[in-house]
């Protein structure tokens, strides 16, 4: 028999759908698929909600808890369900999280974002748990609905999800999602649900001309993404549109940084032997938090460059820069009772000089947030741009 808590008839989950819709997340035409499925019914038995204040996650058991463990899952929070690419076991948290159920918030915003019509099929990059398929599912019909998932177990238990909830016509396939999926195509629609570096133009070419194109998109300068919603021009060569808000998701597997090793670039002397300089910007103004506007804009033009900022040290944090195509280093170090910054730099590049300079071109701009900008995707490559796509920011 099933009880009253699996089929959502609980307090938590009124009150999400409330603070949802009145919060403008989710929309009225969503609403019946936020009704219908439920996200509890893709969650696995043990999940970590994610506490994105602290960055920890602590496993809840829908056997031992099912209480927290329903209160979590009806709340505005995303649940890590897989660490490790799957090479982990019991309820302790493993290394890095590698795959979620996302804030109920951002998946109903995405959803509002791709605009479907009746009828239409859509592609989406990464089934995860099989929730936002299930949702595209109840509002298209199943059989509008092709997912794609790399991860075989992942792929499985969503295919087995949605069987469970009646959307077992939903095609999930296991495969690279870079490739997309031609069988299938062409989409009116493609949605992806990790973050997205390169390779947009391949599933461009499988959208029809007007379709859309959403996904999570960012540099390798840090983790800082947003939202891109791209329209297919009608000769299909091209696609573009803005950015529509800040996220942080998940990187697509063969796109994950690998960070660079500190001693490869910085010599066991130091940073005796670089040059040395000072800067006016200040560690509040730098680095902004998870939602790092600063670091997206400073991303679109340095390329080929990442950051890793060091905790804060008796009044002291350090921020790293290191180059992905050469080994030019560059460390900035705040300093609580000095208004002044110390930089040090190395290698054939001025990784900071590059850093400050797009800083105050961003600040120089009015301070732009994502909305603001752009993109441009084509077999030329990726131009992101401000305000229209003329105004390129860099190629």
């Amino acid at each position: 028999m099933t009880s009253r808590t699996d089929q959502g008839e609980r307090p938590g989950r009124t009150e999400l759908g409330r603070f949802l819709l009145e919060n403008g997340f989710l929309t009225t035409d969503w609403a019946p698929a936020f009704a219908a499925v439920p996200r509890t019914a893709f969650l696995p038995d043990v999940m970590w909600p994610h506490d994105r204040e602290t960055g920890t996650a602590v496993a809840v058991s829908k056997a031992e808890d099912p209480d927290s463990w329903y209160a979590y899952a009806d709340s505005n929070v995303p649940i890590v369900t897989q660490w490790d690419d799957g090479h982990h076991s019991g309820t302790e948290p493993g290394t890095v999280f590698t795959s979620s159920s996302s804030m109920p918030s951002v998946v109903f915003s995405m959803l509002a974002d791709l605009d479907v019509r009746p009828g239409q099929r859509v592609l989406e990059i990464g089934a995860g748990t099989g929730w936002n398929a299930g949702l595209l599912a109840h509002r298209l019909g199943a059989g509008n609905v092709v997912s794609v998932e790399v991860d075989p177990d992942l792929a499985r238990s969503a295919r087995e999800a949605l069987r469970r909830s009646g959307y077992g016509a939903v095609e999930v396939v296991t495969g690279d999602g870079l490739l997309g999926y031609p069988p299938r195509a062409p989409y009116a629609r493609v949605i992806a649900t990790a973050g997205l570096r390169t390779g947009l133009m391949t599933w461009v070419r499988q959208t029809t001309p007007g379709g859309i194109l959403l996904a999570p998109w960012g540099t390798y300068y840090g983790y800082a993404e947003a939202t891109v919603r791209l329209v297919v021009a009608d000769d299909h060569n091209s696609a573009s549109g803005h950015f529509t808000r800040p996220v942080t998701f998940m990187r697509m597997r063969s796109q994950r940084l690998q960070h660079p090793e500190h001693s490869q670039y910085v010599p066991a002397r130091g940073t005796g032997g670089a040059d040395k300089s000072t800067t006016t910007i200040t560690e509040a103004e730098f680095l902004t938090g998870s939602l790092d506007v600063v670091g997206f804009a400073i991303g679109l033009r340095v390329r080929n460059c990442t950051h890793i900022a060091d905790r804060k040290h008796d009044g002291k944090r350090p921020v790293w820069f290191y180059g992905l195509t050469d080994r030019s280093w560059a460390v900035v170090i705040f300093q609580d009772d000095r208004e002044e910054a110390t930089v040090y730099q190395s290698g054939p590049r001025r990784l900071w000089d590059e850093v400050e300079s797009a800083y105050r071109w961003w600040d120089s701009q009015g301070r732009p947030d994502v909305q603001r900008f752009g993109l441009t995707v084509s077999a030329e490559g990726q131009a992101p741009w401000l305000d229209t796509p003329s105004n390129i920011v860099a190629r």
